[in-house]
């Protein structure tokens, strides 16, 4: 019979990519992890992953195990909360997934209050960018995501706004569009722009604006750290759209004929997925930040 360490272990393998970082990750030594993994495969009549050198790749049949063996962790990680939730305490581990900006300027308040107010949860917290967030509550790695959630509503989860995070243009005061008056999204095009990287729902949000005026931007350079964006722009590297907050004395804010789309900051979680205590109470401390 499969049991949950070995389904652990192999879990472990795919994500790292390592034997080695496996064993690290579950704190146990490397052979006991190659056991694991020798064991299920002789279960399953299967070879789950391709061992090339130093490269560790999963096979066809380990590729149609991993969605498979993820929700059984899952399940078997909600029944368990779910009975040890019967006592009403607020404990145990909370796996959260939020981006470095939402980190660093929106959720500090919120941590040192449910810090203080819960001491017995444990939280484990991953700064990633919303979209790998995102994608970790969808596949029930973590159990909720504070991210800049997605212009166009997704059904495969639960989200809730929690704060309305307006986009600006904004460039460095000695720009030569600093010295512009009434701008036009064209005049934008003839000079070069900092985005976030393609991949991000921010950057969507500023390609769909131009796609729409059928204008073509100039992306000098692009990276997912907003805070890395602002350095860049403040020294007259580019332009760029970042949220209204960032904006301060070495930018300027740029006065544009066409308003961009509202971006907004909130969190997800599974709709198929039981929250727990912990949650539920991350969840409410949450929401007392809603204006």
């Amino acid at each position: 019979m499969i049991d949950t360490p070995t389904l652990t272990a192999f879990m472990a393998v795919a994500e790292t990519g390592s034997f080695s970082a496996a064993a690290e990750r579950l704190y146990i030594t490397q052979p006991a992890i190659s056991k694991r993994i020798a064991l299920l495969e002789q279960q399953l009549e299967a070879r789950l992953f391709d061992r090339v050198g130093r490269q560790i790749q999963l096979t066809e049949a380990g590729r149609s195990l991993l969605p498979r063996a993820r929700q059984v962790l899952m399940d078997v990680e909600d029944m368990a909360r779910a009975i040890h939730d019967l006592s009403g305490e607020v404990g145990g581990k909370l796996r959260i997934g939020t981006s470095h900006h939402i980190g660093l300027h929106r959720l500090p308040p919120v941590l040192r209050q449910f810090s203080r107010d819960y001491p017995l949860v444990k939280l484990d917290i991953h700064f990633i960018d919303s979209e790998e967030a995102w994608e970790g509550v969808l596949h029930g790695e973590l159990e909720m995501g504070v991210v800049t959630l997605p212009p166009q509503p997704d059904e495969r989860l639960h989200s809730e706004v929690i704060w309305n995070d307006p986009l600006v243009f904004m460039c460095a005061p000695e720009h030569p569009l600093a010295k512009q008056e009434n701008l036009t999204l064209e005049a934008f095009t003839d000079h070069s722009a900092i985005l976030p990287s393609p991949v991000t729902f921010t950057r969507g949000i500023v390609e769909r604006l131009f796609d729409e005026h059928n204008l073509k931007l100039d992306i000098a350079m692009s990276t997912n750290y907003l805070e890395t964006i602002h350095m860049m722009v403040s020294i007259g590297l580019g332009w760029s759209v970042l949220p209204a907050t960032m904006v301060d004395r070495g930018m300027v804010q740029l006065p544009v004929d066409a308003p961009l789309p509202q971006r907004q900051l909130g969190v997800v979680t599974h709709p198929a997925r039981s929250q727990s205590n912990a949650a539920k109470a991350f969840l409410r401390a949450l929401r007392s930040q809603i204006a």
